[in-house]
């Protein structure tokens, strides 16, 4: 499969899905609350399982609807004070929030406000709240909601839900979304169902779901690429029962939304005095399968994802972010599809090349398929190298070295090493790409391969050492998928 290969329609996705919305913002007399499942920006996993999937699909949907919508956040508070990462992007959770809102507000959508949800007093979550509000930002706090979830007379009622604070909302749609999972958001969304139903108002509740696609078969690869990004969740798709016993037809959902099912539906029954929904897989409005065109190039493309989760997990263990039971629930993912760790020709082709050479080695492939290694040596690491070298290709410049001179990198190792006390002597990524970019005012070839960095999105690579946090950022804001082998570059204890 050419990694630049497309199997989605996003035209056909966005026609579809809003429609649907639509569909269901009039089942529940124009006033509905949309749980926003997944990233609402940068659907990195989505767009890498599907391919042709645009990344932020979702705020083009909005934009839209956006005469229709509002948009709530909620963060946990028990996220603020862990202070949860977005792996993909490295960020903070709160720090997420603060971009996503400046996000949607530049295209002129309407984030109305925050919630801080499970909160008990933590200070982290109180110091966040007042940023917010000295910025002039509507900030909430909801609480553990009281007999959750079993005594459904005390959640619906003015000591559960009613003790949250009634969030003031002006239009038909209300998406209330979230940096992560494990946020809030149903949550949330079912404490304004209470407090619109006492006041009168028939307002509904459904959810934006992109993965596990309901109707796909259930180990159909995209499916599995779902359930290996949620490993460390413990998540597993399951055939909905509920809706196999309603209809007699067999659609997948994943296990935590099929177990609280039967408290969802007491809890919307009790609120409001009928049955909106009969299984979880009702719930939810999801249009991705309509919107494949060749099930091959996305079912390829979600093995890849599978094993790259896999070193993902491999390497978050090996630093002690992660636990081996992740690691082996993704093996057993993988033994499903028969894939090795192997699987990707980047990962054979740098690890040959490291033990032939004696060097750290990082391959990347591009589109064409061929594939391009970098080696650390004295003067550039190996993610500098291989970028180096797969621009100088990619703009038919061979092996010619003669790109960035020694006048522009000597001194930005003297700088490091004299001036500012590192014993690092070996340029970085970064400080590839920015004397690069020094040379390309004066170098025609510089100008040349800088304009080919936009062609290394979506390229697959692989490092036989974890890079450092900086170095493997940046290969991802470059687009490009890089995975590792679980081992350090040097036996210092401290790593960055």
């Amino acid at each position: 499969m050419k990694s630049n290969q497309t199997g989605f329609d996003n035209e056909l996705y966005l026609k579809l899905q809003s429609e649907n919305i639509l569909k269901r913002i009039d089942t529940f007399n124009n006033k509905l609350y949309l749980e926003f499942g997944g990233k609402i920006f940068d659907d990195l996993h989505a767009s890498r399982v599907l391919p042709g999937f645009d990344p932020n699909i979702k705020t083009k949907l909005l934009v839209k609807l956006k005469d229709k919508a509002e948009i709530i956040f909620c963060i946990s508070a028990n996220d603020i004070e862990k202070n949860r990462v977005r792996a993909d992007l490295g960020l903070s959770y709160d720090d997420e929030v603060l971009r996503l809102v400046d996000n949607l507000r530049d295209l002129d959508l309407y984030v109305s406000s925050i919630v801080i949800t499970l909160f008990k007093g933590q200070p982290s979550a109180l110091k966040f709240a007042r940023k917010l509000e000295n910025r002039n930002e509507r900030v909430y706090f909801h609480n553990y909601t009281k007999g959750y979830p079993n005594d459904v007379e005390t959640i619906v009622s003015d000591e559960g839900y009613g003790a949250n604070p009634y969030i003031e909302t002006t239009r038909p749609l209300v998406i209330v979304t979230a940096p992560g999972p494990s946020s809030g958001k149903l949550a949330t969304c079912l404490s304004q169902l209470y407090h619109e139903h006492k006041k009168g108002i028939k307002a509904g509740y459904a959810k934006f779901e992109t993965f596990p696609v309901w109707n796909l078969p259930l180990k159909n690869p995209v499916n599995i690429a779902y359930e290996a990004a949620t490993a460390d969740l413990k998540d597993v798709n399951q055939i909905d029962p509920y809706h196999f016993n309603a209809y007699g037809e067999l659609t997948v959902n994943y296990n935590r939304d099929i177990e609280v099912f039967p408290v969802l539906h007491n809890i919307l029954k009790k609120i409001t005095g009928g049955e909106p929904y009969k299984s979880p897989t009702d719930m939810g409005v999801n249009m991705v399968a309509k919107a494949i065109t060749d099930e091959n190039i996305v079912e390829e493309a979600s093995k890849r994802e599978i094993v790259r989760r896999y070193h993902r997990a491999q390497c978050d263990y090996k630093k002690g972010s992660g636990n081996f039971e992740t690691v082996e629930r993704l093996e057993y993912l993988m033994s499903e599809l028969n894939l090795d760790p192997n699987y990707l020709e980047v990962t054979k082709v740098a690890k040959q090349t490291s033990k032939t050479s004696g060097y750290p080695c990082v391959a990347l492939e591009l589109h064409n398929g061929k594939v391009i290694t970098g080696k650390t040596k004295k003067v550039i690491s190996a993610s500098g190298a291989v970028i180096l070298n797969a621009l100088r290709t990619l703009a038919g410049l061979g092996d010619d070295f003669d790109v960035i001179t020694d006048s522009i990198l000597m001194p930005i190792i003297e700088l490091r090493t004299t001036y500012l006390n590192s014993k690092q002597s070996v340029l970085t990524l970064d400080d590839v790409l920015v004397a690069l970019a020094i040379s390309s005012s004066t170098n025609t070839k510089a100008q040349k391969i800088i304009k080919k960095l936009p062609e290394l999105k979506g390229c697959e690579a692989h490092s036989t050492y974890m890079l450092p946090s900086a170095e493997e950022l940046t290969l991802r804001k470059l687009g490009i998928n890089i995975t590792c082998e679980p081992q350090f570059i040097n036996k210092h204890l401290f790593q960055n």
